[in-house]
């Protein structure tokens, strides 16, 4: 049985049905193009490509040769006075014929110079086989740093700073004093503090090690809900009074 369903018959299906001409939108043309086109007119040079009217042929005897296009080194001349490395010309050098000089003496004694000016030699240590040797100082091995004079001492920079954060906290603890406000709780009082909620929890974390394995009544349920909010509660307590080293009290 074929699945395929035709719609119910009519008489109005045989009349032709008028096809409507799709139009295309005119097509874009910039309002400039005319002054763009003339602009480039304008500016075109006539026989650009193809060289002036009135060009002489070259000659024929005027061909390519080898070697043409290099750069030729430019020419000595006489004229010009040779320019020496030391500034003056060394004496020639003598001939075979020539005798030396004899009989100069220097007056330098060598032995008292040498003798004066002894040459000591750098540190150094052998840390391979083959004789491979490095110098002392830079190398790790010998107290360099720690004999200068300011070896260990706290820099100048970090004592401007914490003097300025000592003073700064001075101030405004004096301004808090002078007005007023709310009372400060004392390192004792707080230490005291956090000891007490410290030991309110271990309590509280007692019970709930108590509580039975199986839950399975409300009034359970409810009973380890109440201990989880006052645990987390007493660890935020906790956590704000160590954090902070000065707390103060709201009079109300």
């Amino acid at each position: 049985m074929s699945e395929t369903i035709y719609p119910p018959e009519s008489v109005y299906n045989c009349i032709p049905e008028e096809q409507e001409e799709i139009k295309n939108p005119p097509r874009y043309v910039s309002k400039h193009k005319p002054a763009v086109v003339l602009e480039y007119n304008l500016n075109k040079n006539a026989k650009k490509t193809m060289g002036p009217p009135k060009l002489e042929p070259p000659s024929p005897d005027k061909y390519l040769k080898k070697h043409s296009k290099q750069l030729e080194p430019p020419r000595k001349s006489e004229d010009v006075p040779k320019i020496y490395a030391c500034g003056v010309r060394k004496p020639p050098v003598p001939g075979r014929t020539d005798r030396p000089l004899m009989g100069i003496q220097t007056q330098r004694d060598f032995l008292q110079s040498t003798s004066l000016v002894p040459k000591k030699p750098k540190a150094s240590c052998v840390d391979t086989k083959k004789g491979d040797k490095q110098y002392l100082e830079n190398s790790g091995l010998v107290p360099k740093y720690i004999l200068k004079k300011g070896y260990g001492e706290v820099p100048a920079y970090l004592r401007q700073r914490t003097e300025a954060e000592q003073k700064a906290q001075e101030e405004y603890e004096r301004f808090v004093r002078e007005q007023n406000v709310m009372p400060q709780l004392s390192d004792e009082e707080q230490l005291a503090a956090i000891e007490g909620l410290k030991k309110k929890w271990d309590e509280l974390h007692h019970e709930y090690q108590g509580l039975p394995l199986i839950i399975d009544t409300l009034s359970k349920k409810t009973r380890k809900i109440r201990l989880e909010e006052q645990m987390s509660q007493l660890q935020k307590d906790i956590s704000f009074l160590e954090r902070f080293k000065t707390i103060y009290i709201h009079k109300n």
